[in-house]
């Protein structure tokens, strides 16, 4: 079992180092960065809606 720990430690450190230094590197960081962004945009339109559609619903029982 500890050489098979070994070598995952060592093939996980390879994919690391493929995945910062490697090609397109740099298009997965702008990537990843976008998806970021884009999940944060989603959540607070999301909340902007929920909170929007309650003041709607709020003010149309008066």
């Amino acid at each position: 079992m500890d050489i098979k720990h070994e070598l995952e430690t060592r093939v996980k450190k390879l994919e690391d180092l493929i995945e910062t230094k490697g090609i397109g590197s740099k298009q997965l960081e702008k990537a990843k960065k976008t998806q970021h962004y884009l999940n944060i945009t989603v959540l607070g339109l999301t909340v902007a809606a929920v909170v929007g559609i309650a003041a709607w619903l709020s003010a149309g029982d008066e």
